[in-house]
């Protein structure tokens, strides 16, 4: 397996996690929460498609499906142009609510962006700088494993949270 199966085999993965988490749940078991200060399903999966869509749009210099599709809009969240949940408060984490498949239909439509940016991928792009913000500067490997390791905790946690929403 070369690089780029590798990445797309780990995407795939973060994706049959989320369609697991996700499936078969109402709007108000997605929203449930642990207790009140924990993040729920669709706040969980809703922020790791986020971030998803984010860091690889800054990464390959292309558009983030979230304004280019229409999915800001579809989800109506008050919430700035840019968030992705990241630092966010309770009361925010909150105010996501969505549909099953409105939050697996933006998943999937950056799934399939994705795996269409990384199956390109070769070993040299690994190392190409993406963020010199940062000391050392962000390679292209480091961000995909950094959103992989991500959305793989996130999926992990939704998960968690579905588990105890149906024993309840």
């Amino acid at each position: 397996m070369n690089s780029a199966g590798l990445l797309a085999d780990s995407f795939g993965r973060i994706q049959e996690a989320v369609h697991e988490a996700v499936e078969g749940l109402t709007e108000d078991e997605l929203a449930a929460r642990v207790d009140p200060e924990a993040n729920s399903i669709a706040w969980l999966v809703w922020h790791l498609t986020r971030i998803q869509d984010d860091h690889l749009a800054g990464a390959f210099d292309t558009d983030q499906l979230w304004d280019t599709d229409g999915w800001r809009d579809r989800f109506g969240l008050p919430f700035g142009k840019r968030a992705t949940g990241y630092g966010q408060t309770s009361a925010q984490v909150g105010k996501v609510r969505a549909p099953a498949d409105l939050l697996l239909g933006y998943y999937d439509a950056v799934h399939a962006r994705t795996l269409g940016l990384v199956r390109p991928v070769t070993n040299a792009d690994l190392d190409r700088v993406v963020d010199s913000a940062w000391d050392p500067p962000v390679t292209l490997g480091v961000r995909l494993v950094s959103v992989i390791a991500e959305d793989l905790q996130h999926a992990g946690q939704a998960a968690f949270v579905r588990g105890v929403v149906e024993r309840r």
